[in-house]
């Protein structure tokens, strides 16, 4: 029983090393130490199960959310027992869990809204006519290596880097069809080239998201990391397009046209994205608050879209004519369902197991032993290689929850690592993940693990460039 805690306290000391409550709100009880119960190592031993079920997601195809979800409820079950037996009052508890609660409520009505726009400009084809216009330039398979990495790494900080993944990930498999080994390796490149681009912005990663959304850094300050972030994909992206052949493929004749509507569904959701700012800089209002108007935005647009794709329908049915975005009308709820609720409900889980293990006292320990022992730079390099193997969502909210006494540079550098260290192997994000699904059998966990040491350089360099250039913020 010791090995198997002492092996979860591991775990839990490098996916979630700085993990208790946000002072001013949750800490208006003094947490007390029930890491010796029974209660408490039950509820370690649940996470861990939970966690080696969403690792092993590809290989059982169960959806992640349901096995953190399972424990997430168990776990505080397990601490209101504990409470009870231990005579702490149960408003501890639940002030507790609806902090959690309201927290995850802010992030997930954000990713929401963002999630829906993205469903949104996929559905007018703004995305399909952007690869239809790669794929048809003729360009060599350098370039083209180049040209996706770029754009993935200036497209992931305004959408998903997942969204952004599998985007230039069917530009590669279009242009290359049977070349393995440059699939392989542009794939690798824009996994890194996502990632990377996703770190500087707050609206690139959940964990940006999440570090902005708490107050840690300004909007403006996150792109002291633009820098850092753009070492990270370039060095890699650099050694590898040497290996890649300057070969001009057949150029592929497709061409996609965006549907009414696309370029000014793409405007509203840049107006969403100031609408989220101003609400955070200027009123000191939830930014997801600013998302859901915006959202509003799109609900009036698609009311307008609706009605004259229906007034078209109805003119062209007398001819016998009819087009396929006329027979379905925009339906902008139909977005919203679209959205990924496995993500989401995932966030849920993961919000709540570590709440609850913080309740416990387990991650404010280990946050001791990591913070004051080896120093914040190094446990913040720490939580980005460990990035790679565990799921950098509930490594950043440990490290917001227990809210660590850094400076801004220490809070940017831990958000430039968990942002790119999911770069290292294939499984450490969900654009790796995505690709693997892909480009199934070409790129591959192996082929991954091949170039990390190039990869490695890259993380290496972004760390580096931040101390370096960022050192006043220290």
């Amino acid at each position: 029983m010791n090995i198997l805690c002492n092996t979860l306290l591991l775990l839990l000391g490098t996916a979630l090393p700085a993990l208790a409550m946000e002072h001013g709100e949750t800490t208006a009880h003094t947490l007390q130490d029930l890491t010796t119960t029974t209660y408490g190592y039950f509820s370690l031993v649940l996470f861990g199960l939970a966690y080696l079920l969403v690792i092993f997601e590809e290989k059982t195809h169960l959806r992640k959310s349901k096995p953190v979800m399972l424990a997430a409820g168990f776990i505080w079950i397990l601490l209101a027992l504990t409470y009870r037996k231990m005579g702490i009052p149960a408003e501890q508890g639940h002030e507790a869990i609806i902090h959690n609660i309201t927290e995850y409520a802010e992030l997930m009505l954000f990713l929401l809204s963002a999630m829906t726009y993205i469903n949104s400009m996929e559905e007018r084809n703004v995305f399909q006519a952007l690869r239809s216009w790669l794929v048809s330039r003729g360009f060599s398979l350098r370039i083209v290596f180049w040209i996706t990495g770029f754009l993935a790494f200036v497209i992931s900080p305004v959408a998903d880097n997942l969204t952004t993944a599998l985007l230039m990930g069917a530009v590669v498999m279009a242009v290359a069809r049977d070349n393995k080994k440059f699939i392989a390796l542009a794939c690798i490149n824009i996994v890194v080239g996502a990632n990377a681009g996703g770190a500087f912005s707050p609206f690139g990663d959940i964990t940006t998201l999440m570090v902005w959304q708490k107050g840690q850094a300004a909007f403006s300050e996150f792109f002291y990391l633009f820098i850092p972030s753009l070492f990270n994909w370039l060095v890699p992206a650099a050694i590898m397009s040497v290996f890649v052949s300057k070969e001009v493929p057949e150029a592929l004749e497709e061409k996609v046209v965006m549907k009414f509507g696309a370029r000014r569904i793409m405007f509203l959701f840049l107006l969403t994205i100031v609408t989220a700012v101003s609400f955070h800089n200027f009123l000191e209002l939830p930014p997801a608050a600013g998302m859901m108007l915006g959202l509003s935005y799109l609900g009036f647009f698609s009311y307008y879209i609706k009605r004259r794709e229906q007034r078209a329908h109805e003119y062209d049915k007398p001819l016998g004519i009819s087009i396929s975005n006329q027979d379905d009308p925009f339906d902008i709820f139909k977005k919203v369902a679209r959205a990924e609720w496995d993500t989401l409900l995932f966030f849920y889980g993961v919000i709540l197991c570590v709440g609850g293990l913080s309740q416990f006292g387990y991650l404010a320990m280990v946050s001791h032993q990591m913070y004051d022992g080896l120093g914040a730079t190094y446990a913040n390099v720490l939580v980005g290689i460990l990035s790679a193997i565990v799921d950098n969502i509930p490594v950043m909210f440990a490290v917001l929850t227990m809210d660590p006494a850094m400076p801004l540079g220490q809070w940017l550098l831990v958000t430039l690592t968990a942002g790119v260290g999911g770069s290292l192997l294939s499984i450490g994000s969900a654009a790796g993940v995505a690709l693997m699904g892909t480009a199934r059998g070409t790129y591959t966990f192996g082929a991954h693990l091949k170039w990390m040491p190039v990869v490695a350089l890259g993380y290496a360099a972004s760390i580096y460039s931040h101390l370096f250039l960022n050192a006043k913020l220290f």
